[in-house]
Formats: C-alpha cells, sequence, structure tokens
C-alpha cells in the first residue's frame, strides 16, 4: 500500500495574494458587513412592524433579508479574521459547516426567488383567485419548503464528501466550496460528482427553469393589457428580476471560479469572483426593494423621521 500523507486542515491559499492591502480590506469588508447587516435588519423590521405590509411579497422580501442576514453572517466573521492573520488553516469541522452556511444561502436565495415570482405569477395571471390562494397558511407552506428542501438537500451533498479521505490541503479560494475540497480526496469522486449533479439540477436549474417560466407568462400576459397594468406590473416585478439576474450571474461565476484553474487569472480578478456570489446580493437586495418598492420607500423613510424626531425631543 502506498504511503499516504492525510492532513487534517485546510489551507485558504488565495488569501496570500492580499499581502500587504490585507488592512485596507479589512476596514472596506467590515463596512461592507455593518452595511449588509444594517440595511437588512431595517428591511426586516419595517416589514414585521408595519399592518401594512403583512402581504406575501413583502413577507418573502423579508425572507431573502433573513438569508442575507444568515450566508453574510456565516462568512464574514471567519473571513476578517483570516484577512488579518499570517495562517489560514481550517478545521475540517470548520471548513465543511462554513460550505453547509454558503450553500444553503445559495439555495435557500434561489427557492425564495422560486417562490417571490410564483406570488407575482398569481398575482398577474390570477389576479382574482390571488387572496384564495395566497393565504397565510401557503405563504407558510412556501415559506418552510423554501428553507427546508436546501438544509435536506445540502446535508446530503456535504455528508458525502465530508466521508471522503484528503491528501492535499490547499484550497484556492477564501473560503471552502464543497467541489475545490472534494478535489483533495485520496480516492475516486465519481459517486460524489454524479450525486452532487443530479442534487445541483433539483436545487439550482429546477428553480431557474420555473422563474423563467413564470415570466414569460407574466409577459404574455402583460401584452394583452393596458399600459397602466404594464406599469404597476413592471413595479412590482422589476426588483424581481434584477434580483434574480444578479443572483444568476454571481452564482454562475462562483460555480465557474470552482470547475476553472485560478492560476491563469490575474490574483484580484479571481479574489472579487470569489466574493461576489457572498456579498452583491446581501448588499443590493435590501437596496432594491428598499428604495424601488414605494410601500417600502415609504416606511422606511417615516421610521427613519420618526426615529430622528424622538431623538431631537429628547435632547
Amino acid at each position: 500500500m502506498e504511503n499516504i500523507t492525510v492532513f487534517f486542515y485546510f489551507n485558504l491559499t488565495m488569501f496570500e495574494n492580499i499581502g500587504q492591502y490585507r488592512y485596507a480590506a479589512f476596514v472596506f469588508c467590515l463596512l461592507l458587513y455593518s452595511f449588509i447587516v444594517s440595511a437588512n435588519l431595517v428591511l426586516i423590521l419595517v416589514i414585521s412592524r408595519e399592518r401594512m405590509l403583512h402581504e406575501p411579497m413583502y413577507i418573502f422580501i423579508a425572507f431573502l433579508s433573513v438569508n442575507a442576514l444568515y450566508g453574510s453572517s456565516g462568512f464574514f466573521p471567519r473571513f476578517l479574521m483570516d484577512l488579518l492573520s499570517d495562517t489560514h488553516l481550517i478545521s475540517h469541522p470548520a471548513c465543511f459547516f462554513q460550505i453547509y452556511v454558503i450553500y444553503s444561502y445559495g439555495s435557500c436565495e434561489l427557492t425564495i426567488l422560486g417562490v417571490m415570482a410564483y406570488d407575482r405569477y398569481v398575482a398577474v395571471c390570477h389576479p382574482l383567485h390571488y387572496h384564495t390562494k395566497m393565504t397565510p397558511k401557503t405563504v407558510m407552506k412556501l415559506g418552510a419548503f423554501a428553507w427546508i428542501w436546501p438544509a435536506v438537500i445540502l446535508t446530503a451533498v456535504i455528508s458525502l464528501s465530508a466521508t471522503l479521505p484528503f491528501c492535499g490541503r490547499e484550497i484556492k479560494k477564501v473560503y471552502c466550496a464543497n467541489w475545490n475540497v472534494a478535489k483533495l480526496s485520496c480516492v475516486t469522486t465519481v459517486v460524489n460528482n454524479i450525486v452532487g449533479m443530479l442534487l445541483t439540477i433539483m436545487t439550482v436549474f429546477l428553480p431557474l427553469l420555473y422563474v423563467l417560466y413564470t415570466y414569460l407568462r407574466i409577459v404574455f400576459v402583460c401584452l394583452k393589457s393596458s399600459v397602466e397594468i404594464r406599469q404597476k406590473v413592471f413595479q412590482s416585478c422589476l426588483p424581481h428580476i434584477v434580483s434574480f439576474v444578479i443572483y444568476s450571474i454571481t452564482g454562475f461565476c462562483d460555480i465557474a471560479l470552482s470547475r476553472y484553474n485560478v492560476e491563469h487569472l490575474n490574483p484580484f480578478v479571481a479574489i472579487i469572483l470569489s466574493l461576489e456570489f457572498v456579498v452583491i446580493p446581501p448588499i443590493l437586495n435590501p437596496l432594491l426593494y428598499g428604495l424601488k418598492l414605494p410601500e417600502i420607500r415609504r416606511h422606511i423613510l417615516r421610521t427613519l423621521c420618526l426615529t430622528k424626531t424622538h431623538k431631537v425631543t429628547h435632547r
């Protein structure tokens, strides 16, 4: 039998490319994380406090913000510590925990966007039946599906990877990724690849196809409607479309980077491509929904004005 060196820690090698810029990168990323937490918390609090916003569309927007807090909190604290550290070793359990959090965040983002597409589809294509179809019980079921389904799938995928013996430890990324870890295995990963591909189709491509299908139906309905109805539909659906497109692009870049040899890329380009999946959607979602949808924007401004007035009166 061949002598095999088994490693108990992985090394995130892409931090070596940051070098002297790590302190500036730390401050910048800390500000990004603070903004993500603050903006998403404001959106969640406004939607939860205002009874007028207790409708399916706004509840699903709050789900997106909760997911953004979950994903960014599973990434940024460790990432910020690594920026200031001279070593970037991560234990196997911590690595797989990070994989689970980041991948479940990504999968939940897509299932929530799929649920939101269904909500818009019913609102536009079946407006007379909207309140009978989108009942509070239905919203709860859709929300539970959006959270539980990805969690079950990710548990199965990561369980397969966690049982592999690893003979390498260098992960060319700033965080643990399932495919990058699987490539370090001492044994064949054919079964993992097949199962992973099937489950990826179920959690990624099926929701993508469903979102595309619902918006094609919405477009067909709009073509037969008046200009006023088209404007209302466009106003309510535009943030969701933009959010969906941004997530699809960042998700594709992350998958492509995992499969591509990053040594052929500029180091800073590789780092940016690694980060955008866990940074851009959590930043843009509260801006898109908070600024574009008039109901949310009005309540946010009113809340901020009341807070400012309350501070002034207590001076």
